[in-house]
C-alpha cells in the first residue's frame, strides 16, 4: 500500500487532532489544507455535540462535522444540522429507569444538538455555565428526542460502569465512551461514528476503500472496522486505548506530535 492515497479523511477531535490546549498546529491545518487543495474532503468525526464546533469551524471553515458519535451531521460553513438521528423517549425512559434501578447513582444529562440538559447532580466537566446550558428533572430530559443520552457514575471505574450500560441496554440503543471517567455515550440503535462517515463519503462517492481514519478512543472503534474491513486505512495514535490499537491497521505519534499530521504527509 505504498502508493495508496485517501480519497476522504476523517478524524476524531479530542486527543487526535487537537492538542492537550484544545487548539490545532499550524503545520497540521497546513496538511489537511494541502490535501484538501487537492480534492480530498476533510472530514471531522467526534462525540462533540454541534454546539462545541464553534471554534475548530473558526480553523477549518467548511466541510461536514459528523457530530454526537455519527448522530448529528452538521454543515460546518454554515453551522447547519444537516441530519439527526435521534433516541426517542420510549428508549430514553427505559434505559434510564433500568439504569437507576440497578445503580441508583447513576446521573443523567441529554445533547439537543445545541442545547444541553443535565440533572441536578449530574456535574458536567466542560461548559457549566454555557449558554444552551441548563438543569433539568430526568422527567423533562427524557420527554423528547434527543441526539445523546450521557449515563455518569462518579465512583465506580470507567471500564466496569460502561460495561453495565451495554449490559442494561442491550441492542435497543449504541453504547460507547470517550473519557477518563465514568460517562457511558448512548446514541440510538446502530448509530455510530462509521455510520456519519459513511453518509459523507457516500455522498461525495466514496467507499471504506479510499478513506483515513485517525482516532484514539473506543467511540472510534466502529469506523476503524467500517474503514479497515473494507479495505482503507485505521490510523490509532500512540496513546490511544488498548481496543482501539487492536482494531488499527496504522500508529501514528501523539496528538501533541501532530500524528495526524506525520501520517499524512508520508503518503
Amino acid at each position: 500500500m505504498s502508493d495508496w492515497k485517501p480519497r476522504l479523511i476523517a478524524t476524531d477531535m479530542d486527543g487526535t487532532l487537537l492538542r492537550g490546549n484544545d487548539t490545532v498546529s499550524d503545520a497540521t491545518v497546513a496538511e489537511l489544507e494541502r490535501w484538501r487543495a487537492e480534492g480530498v474532503p476533510v472530514v471531522l468525526a467526534t462525540g462533540r455535540p454541534p454546539r462545541w464546533m464553534v471554534r475548530i469551524r473558526e480553523v477549518l471553515r467548511y466541510g461536514t462535522a459528523v457530530c454526537c458519535n455519527g448522530a448529528v451531521l452538521l454543515d460546518l460553513a454554515g453551522f447547519e444540522v444537516l441530519e439527526e438521528d435521534a433516541l426517542e423517549p420510549e428508549v430514553l425512559q427505559e434505559v434510564t429507569a433500568e439504569l437507576r434501578r440497578q445503580q441508583p447513582d447513576t446521573w443523567f444529562a441529554v445533547e439537543y444538538g445545541l442545547e444541553f440538559r443535565h440533572e441536578p447532580v449530574y456535574q458536567p466537566r466542560w461548559d457549566v455555565d454555557a449558554p444552551g446550558v441548563a438543569v433539568a428533572t430526568l422527567e423533562e430530559m427524557v420527554a423528547a428526542p434527543v441526539a445523546k443520552l450521557l449515563a455518569r457514575h462518579e465512583t465506580l471505574p470507567r471500564d466496569e460502569f460502561v460495561a453495565l450500560v451495554e449490559r442494561v441496554v442491550g441492542d435497543t440503543a449504541t453504547v460507547t465512551n470517550s473519557s477518563t471517567d465514568a460517562l457511558a455515550e448512548i446514541s440510538a440503535r446502530g448509530v455510530t461514528k462509521a455510520t456519519g462517515i459513511a453518509k459523507v463519503a457516500a455522498e461525495h462517492g466514496v467507499g471504506p476503500e479510499d478513506v483515513v481514519v485517525f482516532g484514539d478512543m473506543p467511540n472510534d472503534i466502529a469506523a476503524f472496522d467500517w474503514v479497515r474491513e473494507g479495505g482503507g486505512r485505521a490510523v490509532a495514535m500512540a496513546h490511544a486505548h488498548p481496543d482501539l490499537l487492536a482494531a488499527a491497521t496504522d500508529v501514528t505519534g501523539t496528538n501533541e506530535d501532530d500524528g495526524v499530521a506525520a501520517f499524512l504527509s508520508s503518503l
